[in-house]
C-alpha cells in the first residue's frame, strides 16, 4: 500500500505501550492512531473512530479480553483492520488460536526493531508475518499432517541458490539472517525469495515455510 499506515497499539502493559509508541512514531509512513489498554478499550475506540487503523498490533494475554478473542472481533467487525499479535508468550494455544481467530501474523517482543517495521509494512500490504517461534511451530505441525506427493526433479525448477534460502525459510530464518550465512546482501535476499514464490505460485513466505516442510 501507499501513504501512511496508521496503527493500533493494545497492550495491557502502559510500558510497552508507551515503548512501542516512541518507536514507531519517530518511522516515515507510520502514524500511530492510538493506543488501548485492553480489547474492551480497542473496541469501543473503534467504535467511534472516523478513520480506522490499517493494521493492530494486540497483546495476546490481556485481563478481560484476550488477544485471540479481540483478533476474532477485529476480523468480524472490522476485516480492513489486519492485526498482528505481540507477546511475550509463544505458546501453540496463543499461536494456533490467534492465526486461527484470523491473526495476519504472530511476532514476540524480542523482535528487533526494524523488523517490526517491516513486518507491519508488510502486513498493511495483506502478507503474513510471522516470527521464527511461530513458523517453527507451524512447520513441526504440519509436518505432523500426511504430506502430498513431493515434486519430481526437486528442486521443482528452482535454482540451487533459491532452493537453500526456502530451506532457510523453512527453518524460520529472517531476510538478514539469510544474508548474513549465504554472505549476500539482504535486498539480494529478497530477490532470491521473490523468485521462489513466483516459480511454487506462492503468495507469501509461510506460504514458502509450508512448502519446504512437505517437500524436503
Amino acid at each position: 500500500m501507499t501513504g501512511v499506515i496508521r496503527v493500533l497499539l493494545v497492550d495491557d502493559h502502559i510500558l510497552m505501550r508507551e515503548g512501542l509508541r516512541k518507536l514507531l512514531e519517530i518511522e516515515p509512513g507510520i502514524e500511530i492512531a492510538a493506543t488501548a489498554a485492553g480489547g474492551e478499550d480497542a473496541l469501543a475506540w473503534l467504535a467511534a473512530a472516523a478513520e480506522p487503523p490499517h493494521v493492530a498490533l494486540v497483546d495476546a494475554r490481556m485481563p478481560g479480553m484476550d488477544g485471540v478473542e479481540l483478533v476474532r472481533r477485529l476480523r468480524a467487525g472490522f476485516p480492513e483492520i489486519a492485526p498482528v499479535i505481540l507477546t511475550t508468550f509463544d505458546d501453540d494455544d496463543y499461536i494456533f488460536g490467534g492465526l486461527r481467530a484470523g491473526a495476519r501474523g504472530y511476532l514476540l517482543k524480542d523482535t528487533p526493531p526494524d523488523e517490526l517495521v517491516d513486518a507491519i509494512r508488510r502486513a498493511a500490504r495483506g502478507e503474513t508475518v510471522l516470527g521464527r517461534a511461530a513458523t517453527e511451530r507451524l512447520v513441526s505441525a504440519l509436518r505432523e499432517e500426511p504430506a502430498p506427493a513431493p515434486c519430481t526433479g526437486p528442486p521443482c525448477g528452482l535454482s540451487e541458490r533459491e532452493y537453500e534460502i526456502a530451506l532457510l525459510i523453512g527453518s524460520g530464518a529472517s531476510n538478514r539472517e539469510i544474508a548474513r550465512r549465504l554472505h549476500i546482501t539482504e535486498g539480494t535476499a529478497k530477490n532470491h525469495i521473490s523468485s521462489c514464490l513466483r516459480k511454487l505460485g506462492l503468495r507469501d513466505r509461510t506460504q514458502l515455510a509450508v512448502w519446504v516442510s512437505r517437500n524436503s
